[in-house]
């Protein structure tokens, strides 16, 4: 353990773990609930436990469960400022890369890559050997291998606003271009 590492009570690291300065590990989640207008705090009771040969980056936190644990099975190597909620999975020997964000109650399969600023919504599944590339929002469940990608570089707000509409439209757009193609095959092949 580096300086300013700080470990939560309850929480295990496994044998040949590496924590390097500034890593947090068990503090609370954010768990808190809608109590006439104003939130409550949810008790996080679980706690976080690290398999052997574990290596955290600086400034990374991971979250003690709210009531299952956090875990972090063998060999998961994670970069510097990462977050992983309360209640995620992470299987062995995957790699996770700086600034991804990993949603509460996510489940990250074994062997997996994480580009950095990744970012993974809570609830959501994501199977062995898979690769999330950098910058890559994963909004559902990932079952099927391969490399996922999805980025999409900056512009003004009014130009993002009107792509963004495009893209919506883009599998209604491409099925009426087929059909137009058709008729005009049919057209072109009919006798004068």
């Amino acid at each position: 353990m580096y300086p300013s590492v700080v470990v939560y009570r309850g929480c295990q690291i496994g044998a040949r773990g590496i924590l390097h300065a500034g890593a947090v590990i068990g503090s609370d989640g954010f768990g808190f609930a809608q109590d006439k207008g104003q939130w409550v705090k949810v008790p996080q009771t679980g706690r976080v436990i690290c398999g052997d040969d574990v290596e955290i980056g600086a400034n990374t936190t991971v979250d003690r469960g709210a009531l299952d644990d956090t875990v972090i099975e063998d060999g998961v190597k994670i970069d510097n400022l990462v977050h992983v909620a309360h209640n995620v999975r992470i299987g062995a020997h995957t790699a996770i890369a700086a600034c991804a964000g990993i949603a509460g109650s996510a489940v990250i399969g074994k062997g997996c890559r994480i580009g950095g600023a990744a970012m993974i919504v809570g609830h959501t599944c994501i199977a062995d050997g898979i690769t999330v590339s950098p910058g890559t929002m994963v909004t559902k469940s990932l079952s099927e291998p391969g490399t996922y990608s999805a980025i999409w570089a900056a512009e003004p707000h009014r130009e993002w606003l009107k792509h963004a509409a495009q893209l919506r439209r883009m599998e209604e757009l491409s099925h009426r271009v087929r059909e137009l193609e058709k008729i005009i095959e049919a057209l072109e092949r009919k006798p004068s």
